[in-house]
């Protein structure tokens, strides 16, 4: 590769070179942050201020390439407006996460500057799921995203209980990833290439002559080619928390620092969307005959299953666990649109819009969790809610909104994010799946109102730490939910916008 083609790949990613260079940076950084007579450090705040700068930088990288479009490294990078849309949501999701752990890490006694460059790094993965355009980088952005989720899962330690949800997850991650990584040795024996567009290219080549030599030597093979993609979902159906791949998530949600459970819920779910949709939507609609009935039978369980057991949660943590994982099926139901280029736009556009406002309301929800977190995991059980209401109202209030949204209630982003996702869904003929989806949603009425009814029904003390970032995030969320409800048409104007260059 000559320097003019490498200037040209490294100002295509530029936000994402400019985050990993500075997460390397912050690391070296934090070794010289001075020491008290105890031992801590007193700079944390200058780290966190540093980690949050850097997420500013390569936001403002982001608006500045507006949605100019940009292909790097010989195709393996595609930036266009999806891309765009979804590094601008997990920048954001890690400035909230920030926010979210700056006092809660001092409060529980793990302020270590390690925790904001893990989360550079995990987001630097997740800035390349949302531009790969080859198997070879989405495996890459998988792994530079999950591995240092893993760690931060166990960054409360020696609590026992965020060791095992670090073990937990690390060995079921490295299972579901030994998935991915066959499913991708699949599909490249079954088409020869591991680029999204060569793969649409040899399958269209492989329907209209009935077969044809790759250059492997081998013939094209379509059983092999749905095998593979089908082991690729299992993956990432993994990280999505897709029934009955979901078995981690409970127990690690609810072992794992709050912070990292709040931007693990996001990010997470949202890249491993991210990666599903690229490949799905660009690379395989071909396979929509084939793969449809077992999305759709698993986005079906996902809502059922994660509505269901959330009503017998008494543990804040693990009800908004099964949430997730409902919430999950909800997003898979428009997935299924993937083989029908009618209304495969919608679809992508309904997909992108919800995981914005699942985004804001699972952050305003977990602010509300973490300022009743004590130590030792107390104050995580509904009965600590009983009397917020009356002695906090304002964080009451937030924790209202956040469980209005997710049942779907108006006015809030949640209840247009389900509009869209219905109306995408009844476009695609799946009628049956979308009653499914109504229903679970009225269950889900239950568990989530039941919250409120604690609130502001039920006589108690529970007691709050007063910190300001906390305060300022819950409360910002809260009305963004509101207020982005009222104003919805010009955001879901730009998720519409934000489609992918290469869409079929």
């Amino acid at each position: 590769m000559n320097l003019p083609n490498l200037v040209s790949n490294l100002s295509v990613t530029m936000p994402l070179n400019i985050l990993l260079a500075w997460a390397c940076l912050l690391l070296l950084v934090d070794v010289f942050i001075p020491k008290t007579r105890q031992g801590q450090r007193t700079g944390r705040s200058v780290t966190a201020a540093l980690a949050a700068l850097g997420l500013l930088l390569a936001m403002g990288l982001t608006l500045v390439r507006g949605e100019q479009p940009g292909v790097a490294f010989g195709g393996m990078i595609v930036v266009d407006g999806f891309a765009n849309f979804l590094t601008l949501l997990f920048l954001g999701s890690g400035l909230l996460g920030i926010a979210l752990a700056y006092d809660y890490l001092k409060r529980m006694g793990i302020d270590r500057g390690e925790y904001y460059v893990l989360l550079l790094f995990s987001i630097s993965g997740m800035l390349l799921m949302a531009v790969a355009a080859d198997l070879i980088m989405v495996f890459l952005a998988l792994e530079l995203l999950s591995i240092p989720l893993y760690v931060l899962a166990g960054f409360a330690r020696p609590r026992q209980d965020s060791e095992e949800a670090a073990l937990k997850y690390f060995l079921l991650g490295a299972f579901a990833t030994g998935f991915v990584v066959y499913g991708i040795a699949l599909v490249f024996g079954a088409t020869g290439t591991t680029a999204f567009s060569e793969i649409v290219a040899a399958i269209k080549a492989g329907q209209s002559t009935g077969g044809v030599t790759l250059p492997t030597g081998l013939a094209f093979n379509p059983s092999m080619l749905v095998i593979g993609a089908a082991l690729i979902f299992i993956g990432f159906g993994f990280k999505v928390g897709a029934v009955p791949f979901h078995m981690w998530t409970p127990d690690v949600y609810q072992g794992a620092p709050s912070p990292v459970t709040a931007f693990m819920s996001v990010g997470a779910k949202a890249a491993g969307f991210t990666a599903l949709l690229r490949l799905f939507v660009v690379a395989l609609p071909a396979l929509a005959v084939d793969l449809t009935p077992v999305l759709w039978v698993v986005s079906a369980l996902t809502m059922i299953l994660g509505n269901i057991v959330a009503i017998a949660q008494s543990n804040i943590k693990r009800l908004l666990a099964y949430s997730s994982i409902a919430h999950a099926g909800y997003i898979l139901m428009a997935v299924l649109n993937f083989g029908q280029s009618q209304v495969t736009g919608d679809a992508v556009a309904a997909v992108l819009f919800y995981l914005l406002a699942y985004a804001i309301t699972s952050f305003a929800a977990w602010a509300v969790v973490i300022a009743l977190e004590k130590s030792e995991g107390k104050g995580l059980e509904l009965s600590d809610y009983a009397g917020m209401g009356r002695k906090f109202p304002l964080l009451a209030a937030v924790m209202a909104v956040a469980m209005f949204s997710f049942t779907g209630v108006p006015p809030t982003l949640g209840f247009l994010g389900k509009f869209y996702l219905f109306r995408s869904v009844l476009e695609g003929g799946f009628t049956g799946l979308a009653i499914i989806g109504v229903l679970t949603s009225l269950v889900s009425a239950y568990y989530y109102l039941r919250v409120v009814v604690i609130m502001y029904m039920q006589e108690g003390e529970p007691e709050v730490r007063r910190e300001p970032w906390l305060y300022l995030t819950a409360s910002a969320a809260a009305i963004v939910i509101v207020v982005l409800s009222i104003f919805s048409a010009p955001l879901f104007n730009w998720a519409s916008q934000a489609v992918m260059a290469a869409l079929p």
